[in-house]
């Protein structure tokens, strides 16, 4: 039997709004007309979810996160834009996610299984991939790209267009102004690169052979001849390793900053 959503009587959930089966909303929630929840999202109690919204199956959402408001940004003017939050997410009490802007393609973009750890922010038309983890009070500038399996540290702040790869770690109270490669462990207020994210390799069961041309591939970028650039493009010409080529695909592509580099 398929369940029907149940909403608390002191909520406000608006014509047009679409809910799944088995979806919650609880007391004091307020849901806008363009908001669409997928299956078993859970509203706990004075969430706000509004704008043109979707958010996927299982997502749980505590008290008085704002979800779906418009940008932050002087430069938006009411254009019609986006936000899409994916399956199984967890977002904490204050989290705040603002929809995209015209100029920033118009949508902002959250994948599945992230952790949202209370008063962070994502900011308009960010990219953030899958098994993200936010910890508390960090904040995600505009037009930022998060990729898979990032961990940002707690109180950090990421700088407007910045790109972190895929399994990279930032450790807590950092400012990241620049791209960060895949698997980069970043610390120090005003973030350094200061090697691999080693632990969370190991704890994905990444390979020995894997790693050991992770860290090699890291001490060539670090140490090799000519600028950052040559030695990566020296490095993709020679690596054989899938994890090692993610990193220089990272490095040879488009950006709009550059990057923290080995100290």
């Amino acid at each position: 039997m398929t369940l029907a959503a149940i909403i608390h009587p002191s909520a406000i959930v608006e014509d047009g709004a679409r809910m799944g089966a088995g979806c919650y909303v609880g007391p004091f929630c307020h849901v806008g007309p363009e908001v669409e929840l997928g299956e078993n999202v859970v509203l706990k109690s004075h969430v706000v979810v509004t704008g043109n919204t979707s958010i996927g199956d299982g997502t749980v959402i505590f008290p008085f996160a704002v979800i779906g408001e418009i940008p932050q940004d002087l430069k938006f003017k009411g254009e019609k834009t986006r936000l899409e939050i994916g399956k199984r997410n967890r977002i904490r009490e204050h989290v705040t996610m603002n929809a995209g802007t015209e100029g920033g393609g118009g949508i902002t973009r959250v994948g599945d299984d992230g952790l949202f750890m209370a008063g962070c922010h994502v900011a308009h038309d960010v990219v953030i991939g899958n098994r993200v983890i936010l910890v508390n009070n960090s904040a995600i500038a505009g037009h930022c790209v998060i990729e898979d399996d990032v961990l940002v540290g707690g109180l950090c702040g990421v700088h407007q267009f910045v790109r972190i790869g895929r399994g990279a770690i930032i450790g807590a109270v950092t400012m990241v102004t620049n791209d960060v490669i895949p698997y980069g462990l970043v610390q120090a207020p005003r973030g350094q690169l200061d090697g691999l994210n080693l632990v969370g390799l190991k704890r994905r069961g990444v390979a020995r052979e894997d790693i050991t041309a992770l860290r090699a591939a890291f001490q060539m970028l670090a140490q090799g001849e000519g600028t950052f650039h040559q030695r990566a493009e020296r490095l993709a010409e020679e690596t054989g390793s899938e994890y090692v080529r993610q990193i220089t695909d990272f490095i040879l592509g488009d950006s709009d900053r550059s990057f923290l580099t080995p100290g």
